[in-house]
């Protein structure tokens, strides 16, 4: 017989990581308020003396975490009990002391599990193209372009149980010098512009007046938060991660790049419902009840013409470029021989300001950066709105948007293309003050000859450039990527018999981030921004994408066991809604 997984993942980058992480946490109290944490640990109390939704062995409704993890858990909750009642300030000792209540309860339920709790979890299968171990083709970008720190802020990150859990971890392993500072967030007010007006007026037509806010700005108190970690601390952080949920087994994740991926019914399978079969390139094929599509970025390079074989010697996109191999043989020869050596750069994001300066670290005499739009100076790739104290505004106009067509150009206005963090402004005024890089903005390539036997451009630019060079060694292209999910030819199968509606190449997914509702192929990342915002493609979205995808799995593969206990589905929808406060939990006591 065929094996058949639970949920099978495509992709081991940060989404990929954040799901399976979810999977196996039982109280995310990163996501959750206050007021959602008591409803948690109240199901938790009366678990034993309720008929809400029954766990079964084997089924998603036993989502469990390692045990070892109960031990970290336990001595926090007694450190921060210790601390809160030594506490100066009543609110500080309040906030402390209910959440050590909250870890106590959360390590007796995790020592209180039996020995084959890990048995008991879904069965989880991952696929990457790039190898066989968590985030590789994350790192290697990294690394590659010889990047020292993330743009993300600390809660931004894939644990699943603490929102500050890399700030405790850095804390922990005494690593504060691990961090960089992001400048001119915390205080600084921002300016209104007539987008948000118009959107705020549309949110308060349809939800009643809700006053006027006045300027955005970050709070001070959470000036902890903006900090961006090292890309060490933050690989370091990922793998304690990783291993505190068991997710580093050998043989969980498979090198495999997806060919094909199809629904419906197998006969080798034991299953009296339809199951997905996903083949890869190889020739190897997997069966899982349900798939969550992880796999970022991705889809098709965006370049401003196409490039013959003959010039792919001479050019290539900032994605082709590989650990020790920048810049191009060609170039590193002259470098060598002390010759002079041109380069361009096209892009207007940080990718391409990272290539400028590792091409001058690197010995290039001169690089000439080329933008087609302006220069673009932002702390993050989505405005600060969406991420400072009213940023759930900001998702409250997002979600009560009437289509997705003004979703789309919410996430468009949010993220406003390409931009560079101030530290790499500091960067690139400097190299351009040593003369070393000539910045364009409003510039495009308007003619191009590659001449094969020098190996060097003839390049003509619109506007012109007065000084520029008759002979360019090397072209880079750091234009991003553009996904589209009607050009993935793994899901034509998927279009073809289950066909969805799609706006921007970004599908129009449930609210649970499924295909369809009786579909569970799930998407997170950027596939998912139609219904995460513009922050999907960063590592909150990633957060964020896996507890929804979690909170439907558990529905969607729990069905199967909710019928062998004997409970008729009006029993299990009430008592799903009733776990998530939805509805009116007192209305079952009227049917009675």
């Amino acid at each position: 017989m065929v094996q058949l997984h639970d949920i099978l993942i495509i992709g081991a980058g940060p989404c990929g990581l954040a799901v399976a992480a979810r999977l196996r946490e039982q109280t995310p109290s990163a996501i959750f308020t206050d007021s959602e944490h008591q409803r948690y640990h109240w199901i938790n109390k009366h678990k034993g003396r309720m008929n809400l939704i029954r766990r079964r062995p084997g089924k998603m409704g036993s989502l469990g975490i390692p045990k070892q993890q109960a031990v970290s858990v336990k001595e926090r909750a007694s450190s921060v009990s210790s601390e809160g009642s030594n506490a100066s300030t009543p609110t500080t000792s309040t906030a402390e002391n209910d959440s050590a209540t909250s870890l106590s309860s959360q390590a007796s339920d995790f020592e209180s599990e039996p020995e084959e709790e890990e048995e008991q979890s879904p069965t989880l299968k991952i696929l990457d193209s790039t190898g066989p171990n968590w985030l590789t083709k994350w790192h290697r970008a990294f690394r590659t372009l010889e990047i020292a720190q993330l743009r993300s802020p600390m809660f931004f990150h894939v644990d699943p149980s603490d929102r500050d859990g890399m700030l405790a971890y850095t804390t922990e392993q005494s690593r504060e010098s691990d961090l960089w500072e992001i400048p001119g967030c915390v205080g600084k007010e921002i300016s209104k512009h007539k987008k948000k007006k118009q959107q705020r007026q549309r949110l308060k037509q349809k939800k009643g007046n809700l006053g006027v806010l006045g300027d955005t700005e970050i709070d001070e108190r959470d000036r902890k938060d903006y900090f961006s970690p090292g890309t060490a601390l933050f690989r370091d952080f990922c793998e304690s991660v990783v291993g505190r949920y068991g997710l580093d087994k050998k043989g969980l994740i498979e090198e495999g790049e997806v060919a094909d991926i199809t629904y419906g019914y197998v006969d080798d399978v034991d299953s009296v419902k339809k199951v997905f079969t996903v083949a890869t390139k190889d020739g190897s094929v997997f069966h899982a009840r349900a798939v969550v599509l992880a796999v970022g970025p991705g889809g098709k390079k965006i370049m401003p013409f196409e490039l013959s074989d003959q010039e792919r010697e001479g050019a290539c996109h900032s994605s082709e470029i590989r650990p020790g191999l920048f810049p191009s043989v060609h170039v590193k020869r002259k470098i060598q021989a002390r010759k002079e050596t041109n380069l361009v750069v096209v892009g207007g994001g940080l990718s391409s300001a990272q290539i400028v300066d590792m091409a001058i670290r690197k010995g290039v005499s001169k690089v000439w950066f080329l933008m087609r739009s302006d220069f673009k100076v932002k702390h993050f790739d989505i405005t600060l709105t969406w991420m400072g104290k009213f940023k759930n505004y900001e998702k409250a106009v997002f979600w009560s948007a009437d289509t997705d067509e003004e979703r789309l150009e919410m996430i468009k206005t949010a993220r406003g293309g390409g931009s560079i963090t101030p530290r790499y402004q500091k960067i690139l005024q400097h190299h351009a003050s040593a003369k070393r890089v000539s910045i364009h903005t409003r510039t495009t390539i308007a003619s191009r000859t590659y001449n094969p036997s020098t190996k060097t451009w003839h390049l003509t630019t619109n506007p012109p450039i007065p000084d520029f060079p008759a002979e360019i060694d090397h072209i880079y292209f750091a234009t991003g990527m553009h996904m589209d999910v009607n050009e993935l030819p793994f899901l034509q199968k998927m279009h073809s018999e289950y066909p969805i509606r799609s706006i921007g190449g970004l599908p129009c997914l449930t609210d649970d981030l499924m295909w369809q509702a009786e579909v569970p192929l799930y998407m997170t990342g950027r596939l998912a921004a139609l219904r995460l915002g513009p922050g999907a493609p960063n590592l909150e979205g990633a957060r964020l994408g896996a507890e929804r995808v979690a909170w439907s799995l558990e529905e969607v593969l729990g069905r199967r066991a909710f019928g062998k206990d004997g409970q008729d589905e009006g029993d299990v929808e009430r008592s799903v809604e009733c776990f998530c406060g939805l509805g009116n939990r007192y209305a079952r006591l009227a049917e009675a």
